[in-house]
């Protein structure tokens, strides 16, 4: 077995030197086996697949980038609802709201303190000028006017006296029995006694004034629309905030009505005009005023020409502070539209209203509002028929905005 195996080890530590001795400086190369060839074709075939996802991944992104773009700058465009101004029917009369006040009227306070000892008249009474009201005790202010009157009588004494003194005085002096000096330290103790009476005259004069206040008088005819105190109650004087009036007295025979007239209507207002007050309380019925004075001035805040009117009320049938429809006898000749209330937007220089342009960029136009129609308000100047007024505009909305106008017409 061993012999065998020699000469097998002898051929084949022979066979290098054999070979080595044919090319002693190029060693022999053996070829690559098949299985690397395909391994190095695989992974450049996965190199190149990760390269096409990178690559498509990256564009994917690039082009969601884009359109978030775009669509970030399409919704940072405001979509609003517009509509047309509507045209309002022509009436042969100015119609406007306004509310009845008394021609006057005044709260009564109590001009002294005291305790409420008994009042006369009640809220709906009608009372005269001059007619009682209320009685007030005042037990501080009566002790003062009686010792003021005290205190007057003892200056009065006191001015006898100072009065026989001077006189006396005066009779030394001609006989040289007292010295000048001496006789006008008299005569001025006198004249200080004077005006010591004068002075007691007028304190006593001002408690008699004070005790007076006691009985409350009605200042002028009227009703009696409140009665804010009873019987017991402290009563302060004067009208400040801690105190409250006892009464409040309305003059209603006559009644004022005042109404802002807009300012292409006032040319047409003047002292004179008859007016017709409609009430819902009384369909079918209208009472004849008449204006008698407007403040010939125009309001720049609203626009508007303040106008009073006074209507008589002898029967009483109209009360303060009711709602009625004021009809002026003026022809209206120009066109009037009006426009949804949640179309305006009231800022701090005045009322405008958004219109769209043409080019799709928002106009904050200033608006005159004539008359209110509830949900609709009349525009007298800064708006045209054929206007894109955009309805419950944003507050954000300023002059040039762009905006985006959406299909159809808004309610």
């Amino acid at each position: 077995m061993a012999e065998e195996i020699k000469p097998a080890a002898a051929q084949h530590s022979s066979h290098p030197a054999s070979h080595a001795g044919a090319h002693p400086s190029t060693p022999a190369r053996e070829p690559e086996p098949p299985q690397k060839s395909r391994v190095a074709g695989i992974a450049a075939l996965v190199v190149l697949a990760l390269v096409v996802a990178g690559g498509f991944v990256l564009a994917r992104r690039l082009t969601d980038r884009k359109a978030l773009a775009a669509e970030t700058e399409e919704l940072a465009v405001p979509t609003v609802t517009v509509i047309e101004p509507s045209a309002e029917k022509s009436a042969d009369e100015l119609t406007l709201p306004a509310t009845l006040q008394a021609y006057t009227e005044a709260p009564i306070y109590s001009r002294t303190n005291g305790y409420l000892v008994r009042w006369y008249k009640d809220i709906g009474s009608r009372v005269r000028k001059g007619e009682l009201l209320a009685d007030i005790d005042t037990p501080e202010v009566d002790q003062e006017l009686r010792q003021a009157r005290a205190a007057r009588q003892q200056i009065a004494a006191q001015l006898q006296l100072a009065k026989s003194t001077a006189e006396r005085w005066e009779n030394l002096r001609k006989t040289d029995a007292v010295s000048q000096q001496e006789a006008d330290q008299q005569t001025s103790a006198y004249q200080q006694a004077l005006a010591n009476l004068a002075a007691a005259d007028a304190n006593v004069k001002r408690l008699e004034e004070m005790e007076s206040f006691k009985h409350i008088y009605a200042p002028f005819a009227g009703v009696l629309t409140r009665r804010d105190t009873d019987i017991g109650a402290l009563v302060a004087a004067g009208s400040g905030a801690q105190t409250k009036p006892l009464f409040d007295v309305a003059q209603v025979d006559v009644l004022r009505v005042y109404v802002s007239i807009p300012e292409s209507y006032a040319p047409s207002v003047h002292p004179g005009l008859k007016a017709a007050l409609a009430l819902d309380e009384f369909p079918g019925q209208k009472f004849t005023g008449t204006v008698v004075r407007t403040a010939d001035a125009i309001d720049p805040s609203t626009r508007t020409l303040n106008t009073e009117v006074d209507v008589p009320n002898r029967d009483g049938r109209l009360i303060p502070g009711a709602y009625a429809q004021v009809h002026f006898d003026i022809p209206l000749r120009t066109q009037r539209i009006s426009v949804p209330v949640n179309a305006l937007l009231f800022r701090s220089e005045g009322v405008r209203a958004a219109v769209v342009g043409p080019d799709g960029k928002v106009h904050l136009k200033p608006v005159v509002i004539g008359r209110d129609f509830g949900t609709k308000v009349e525009i007298v100047s800064g708006l045209g028929p054929s206007d894109r007024v955009v309805i419950n505009p944003a507050d954000s909305l300023s002059e040039g905005d762009t905006v985006k106008v959406a299909q159809g017409k808004g309610e």
